[in-house]
C-alpha cells in the first residue's frame, strides 16, 4: 500500500511539472498595449499587466478568462502616484522601465526578468503556472543569494532551502524551531537587493529552493495571480520602497511605548485595581493594563462572543477605566472574532447576518477549544457594521486600545464561505481585514485619536492599519527566548516593526525561573512593546516577584521611560520610511554576507547595539561588531574590531553605544502622561574616529493624528565637530510646534570619553563657569564640571527657540 501511494505521489509530481513545462512551451507573445501608464501584454494563454507602483516597484498581474481574481490586499492605493515609464521594443523583447526598475519581457518563450538600473535582480523561470488545483509562479534564483522573510518562523534568518507553509496557524508553546506560526508572509527579501511579494491571501506554500535548488516557487490553492517586485540600492532603501507600496505604519500613541500590565488573565475588577495599585506601590511606571477573556465571562470556555462586561466580576468598568485614565493608565481589551452559540450575542449576530456561511448559505457552525462557534465575516459590510458598533460602544465606555486574538483565524474550516470567497481563498487576509475594519472605522469617527490595535495575524501591508503583532504563545523556557530576536527582525524587514514578545514567556513553566525572567524583561527594554504576559500560575508582572527581581527590573522599566525621546524618534522614523526599530547588523556592512545569518545581536535604532542573554549562567558574552567604535552603555568600556567580549552579571546585558552618538534621556516619570522634554540629558560619546556626527529627536504631543504632516511637531537637531582645539556642538529647533511644547529646554550635555578638563566652554560666545566640585555644579542651572574619575565632561545650559552653538576649547 505504501509503495502504491509513493508511486501515485511521484506520478502527480511528474504531471505537475509536465504541466508547468508545457505552459512554458505554449506561452508566446501576441501583442501589447500601453494604457494609463500600465503595460498589458497579450499572450497565447491570457494576458499580463505590468503596473508601476513607484519608481522602484511594479505589480505584475497574470489573468486568464474565467479565472477568479481577488482584490489586492497588499497595495496601499492611497499612496499611488503617476510614475514615468519608458517602453522599447525589439524583435525578441519588450523593455519596460521606470527610473530604477526595468522589466525585460522575452517574447518567445515568454518570461520576464528584472534589473535595478543595470544590475540583474531576478527573472521568471517559467513564470506563471496554473492547473485545476494550484496556481503560482516560478523564478530562477542565483546560486549564492540569501532569502529572508516569509513571516514569523524560527528557522534562522536565511530561509533559503526551506519549504514554508503559507497558512496562518497557532503554534502553542514553541521554542527554537517552528516552520509554521501565527503570521506568515508571502514575501521574501533577497541579498541581491530586491523584495518579491506574492499578493495572494490563499492557502499556499513558498518553496525557497527546497524542492529544486535554484528555483523559487510560490504555490496557492486559489487567489490573486499577481506579484510585486521591488528594488533598492541598500537594505534600508529597499524597505522604504516596500512600505511606499504597502503603506507605512502610522505613529502609535506615545503610551504604546510604555509599560503594560498583562496576564492570562485578570478575573475581577478588584484584581485589576489591586494590580495597578501594586505597580504604584512598588514604584514601577505603568501606562496600560490589558484584560484577557475574563472581562466578558468567568470561565475560559463558553463565553467568547459576549463582547460585553461580566458585571458580576466587573460591576463598574466605566468607573474603573475612568479612574485609570485619571492616573494616566490606558485600558486594552482582548476581543476575538468567534461568536459562540452559547454566547449572549449569537442570536443577534445571526439576525444581523454577521457570520460567515456554510455551503447551504446558513451561519457556519463548528467546534473548537472554546465551544461551538461561528466566525464574524469581516469581509462583509453587514458584519462590519455589526462588529464595529460593539467596538464603538466599548470605546465610548473608555476603552483605549484593542487586542485582537485568535485572528489567524485559529480554526477556519475549508467549507466556510465569506462574502468574497471561501476560507482557503482568504484565510491569510482575515486578520488584515479585521485590523482594517477597526482602523478605518475608528479613525473615521474619532479622527483625532491614534488607534492601538494589537493582533496576532495579518497579511502583507497590515502595518498601514496600525497593526502591532506579537510572537504568540511562546514557551516559558530559554529556548523560547532564543527565538525572539529572529522573529522580530524577520518581521521588521517586511514592514512589521512593532513585532514583540510576551515578555517572560507565555506557555508552561513548572516554577519561577528568576534568571530567565530577568533576562527576558531586560531584552524587552530594547524591543518595540514592553508587555510581560503569561499564564497566571506564575505571575508575569515583575511587581509580584521577590525583592531582588523587583529591584533589578525596576531600573530597566525606568530606563525604558528615560529613553522615550530616543524610542519615540524611532517610531517617527518608522512612520516615515519603514525603518525598523530593531535592525539587523547587516544593515551596517552590506558587503558582509555572514552578518545576514547573525541574530544574536541587533541594532536598537541607529546607535544602540544590543545582545540579549538567552542562556543561563552567562558572565561573558562574545558579541559580533559590524565595524566602528563602540562604548559599553553601563561603564564606558571601549570596543573596536570585529568582536567584543563583554562581561555581565545578573544586572546587565551587553548594550553598546556607537562612537559619536547622542543618546537623549529624560528624568524618571510615572507614565507617559507626565512626559516632557523640558529637562533633557544628552549623552554624547566622543572619540577621535567620530570627527563629525549628528542626531535628532522628534517631538509632538504623543496623541495627535498625522502630527508631522500637519506641522504640529518639533525636531531637535544636534551635531558635533571635533578638531585639535576641541569640539563644537550645534543645536537647532525646527517645526511648527505643538501643544505643550517647552519654550525653553534645560540641557545637561554629558560628554563621555573626555580625558582633560577644558580650558573654556562658551554658549553662543558667552563663557560658562567651570566648577571644581560636583556639588557646586549640581546646584547651578548653568556651567560645567569635569568628572576626572569617569572621564566625563558635564555641561548645563538653557536652550530657547533660536539655534545655539556650544564650544568646548582644549586650549
Amino acid at each position: 500500500m505504501k509503495q502504491t501511494l509513493i508511486l501515485r505521489g511521484c506520478a502527480l509530481l511528474i504531471l505537475l511539472y509536465s504541466t508547468l513545462a508545457n505552459s512554458a512551451d505554449l506561452r508566446q507573445y501576441r501583442e501589447h498595449q500601453l494604457k494609463k501608464n500600465a503595460l498589458t501584454v497579450y499572450t497565447s494563454d491570457g494576458s499580463v499587466t505590468l503596473t508601476p507602483l513607484s519608481k522602484a516597484a511594479m505589480e505584475v498581474h497574470y489573468t486568464r478568462e474565467g479565472m477568479k481574481q481577488l482584490p489586492s490586499f497588499a497595495i496601499d492605493y492611497s499612496r499611488q502616484r503617476s510614475v514615468k515609464t519608458k517602453l522599447a521594443e525589439t524583435e525578441s523583447t519588450l523593455t519596460y522601465s521606470t527610473a530604477d526598475l526595468t522589466a525585460v519581457i522575452h517574447k518567445s518563450p515568454f518570461r520576464i526578468e528584472y534589473l535595478h538600473r543595470q544590475t540583474p535582480l531576478i527573472g521568471e523561470e517559467i513564470g506563471f503556472f496554473i492547473n485545476e488545483t494550484m496556481r503560482g509562479f516560478r523564478f530562477a534564483l542565483s546560486p549564492q543569494e540569501k532569502l529572508l522573510g516569509g513571516g514569523e518562523r524560527a528557522l534562522g534568518m536565511d530561509r533559503r532551502g526551506q519549504r514554508l507553509p503559507l497558512y496562518n496557524k497557532a503554534h502553542y508553546g514553541y521554542t527554537t524551531e517552528s516552520e509554521q506560526m501565527y503570521f506568515s508572509l508571502p514575501a521574501i527579501l533577497s541579498s541581491n537587493k530586491y523584495i518579491l511579494l506574492f499578493d495572494n491571501s490563499a492557502t499556499g506554500t513558498l518553496d525557497l529552493g527546497a524542492s529544486e535548488e535554484n528555483v523559487l516557487q510560490f504555490e496557492a490553492a486559489a487567489g490573486r495571480t499577481s506579484y510585486i517586485i521591488i528594488s533598492g540600492e541598500s537594505y534600508p532603501q529597499l524597505i522604504e520602497h516596500y512600505v511606499d507600496v504597502t503603506g507605512p505604519q502610522p505613529m502609535p500613541p506615545r503610551w504604546a511605548l510604555g509599560n503594560f500590565a498583562s496576564r492570562f488573565g485578570y478575573h475581577t475588577e478588584q484584581e485589576v485595581r489591586a494590580t495597578v495599585d501594586k505597580f504604584a506601590e512598588e514604584d514601577f511606571p505603568l501606562d496600560a493594563v490589558v484584560l484577557d477573556l475574563y472581562w466578558f465571562g468567568p470561565d475560559i470556555q463558553g463565553h467568547m462572543g459576549n463582547l460585553s462586561w461580566d458585571r458580576e466580576a466587573f460591576p463598574e468598568p466605566e468607573k474603573m477605566m475612568e479612574d485609570f485614565r485619571q492616573r494616566g493608565i490606558n485600558t486594552i481589551l482582548v476581543t476575538e472574532p468567534f461568536i459562540l452559540t452559547t454566547s449572549k450575542r449569537w442570536d443577534e449576530a445571526v439576525a444581523a447576518d454577521a457570520l460567515a456561511k456554510n455551503l447551504a448559505g446558513q451561519p457556519k457552525r463548528f467546534d473548537f477549544y472554546f465551544g461551538n462557534t461561528g466566525l464574524v465575516d469581516v469581509f462583509s459590510d453587514k458584519a462590519g457594521d455589526w462588529f464595529w458598533n460593539i467596538y464603538d460602544g466599548l470605546l465610548q465606555q473608555g476603552v483605549a486600545g484593542w487586542w485582537g486574538d485568535l485572528g489567524e483565524p485559529e480554526v477556519h474550516p475549508s467549507d466556510t464561505v465569506h462574502a468574497i470567497g471561501t476560507a482557503d481563498e482568504i484565510h491569510n487576509a482575515y486578520g488584515h481585514r479585521w485590523a482594517q475594519l477597526l482602523f478605518e472605522r475608528q479613525t473615521a469617527k474619532y479622527p483625532e485619536r491614534r488607534p492601538f490595535i494589537m493582533m496576532r495575524a495579518g497579511f502583507a501591508g497590515s502595518q498601514r492599519f496600525g497593526m502591532i503583532p506579537w510572537t504568540g504563545d511562546v514557551a516559558r523556557e530559554w529556548g523560547g527566548l532564543q527565538s525572539q530576536m529572529e522573529l522580530s527582525l524577520s518581521m521588521s524587514l517586511l514592514g512589521f516593526s512593532y513585532t514583540h514578545s510576551d515578555l517572560g514567556g507565555f506557555a508552561g513553566g513548572e516554577k519561577f525561573d528568576r534568571e530567565l525572567y530577568i533576562r527576558w524583561l531586560q531584552y524587552g527594554v530594547f524591543q518595540p512593546v514592553y508587555r510581560p504576559h503569561a499564564q497566571e500560575h506564575i505571575a508575569p508582572e515583575p511587581v509580584f516577584h521577590d525583592r531582588k527581581t523587583r529591584n533589578i527590573l525596576r531600573e530597566y522599566v525606568k530606563l525604558r521611560y528615560r529613553l522615550l525621546p530616543y524610542n519615540y524618534t524611532l517610531a517617527f522614523e518608522n512612520s516615515q520610511t519603514g525603518m525598523p526599530l530593531m535592525r539587523p547588523l547587516f544593515f551596517e556592512d552590506e558587503n558582509n554576507p555572514e552578518l545576514i545569518d547573525y541574530k544574536d545581536a541587533y541594532l536598537w535604532g541607529r546607535d544602540f547595539l544590543v545582545a540579549p542573554i538567552t542562556e543561563a549562567d552567562i558572565d561573558e558574552m562574545e558579541v559580533k561588531l559590524p565595524g566602528g567604535v563602540w562604548f559599553d552603555y553601563w561603564n564606558d568600556d571601549l570596543y573596536i574590531g570585529d568582536t567584543a567580549h563583554v562581561e555581565v552579571d545578573l544586572k546587565t546585558i551587553p548594550v553598546l553605544v556607537r562612537a559619536g552618538a547622542f543618546i537623549p534621556t529624560i528624568s524618571d516619570i510615572d507614565n507617559t502622561r507626565d512626559y516632557t522634554s523640558a529637562k533633557l540629558t544628552l549623552d554624547y560619546y566622543a572619540h577621535p574616529s567620530a570627527v563629525t556626527s549628528s542626531g535628532y529627536i522628534y517631538e509632538d504631543d504623543g496623541k495627535t493624528v498625522n502630527a508631522f504632516a500637519r506641522g504640529q511637531y518639533e525636531k531637535l537637531d544636534f551635531s558635533a565637530s571635533r578638531n585639535s582645539d576641541g569640539i563644537t556642538f550645534n543645536f537647532n529647533r525646527t517645526g511648527g510646534g505643538y501643544q505643550g511644547m517647552p519654550e525653553q529646554r534645560h540641557i545637561t550635555l554629558k560628554i563621555h570619553n573626555w580625558q582633560q578638563a577644558p580650558a573654556a566652554i562658551a554658549a553662543d560666545g558667552q563663557e560658562l563657569a567651570l566648577f571644581q566640585r560636583e556639588k557646586d555644579f549640581s546646584r547651578a542651572t548653568e556651567g560645567a564640571w569635569y568628572d576626572k574619575r569617569n572621564d566625563q565632561l558635564l555641561v548645563k545650559f538653557s536652550w530657547e527657540k533660536q539655534p545655539l552653538q556650544l564650544a568646548v576649547k582644549n586650549q
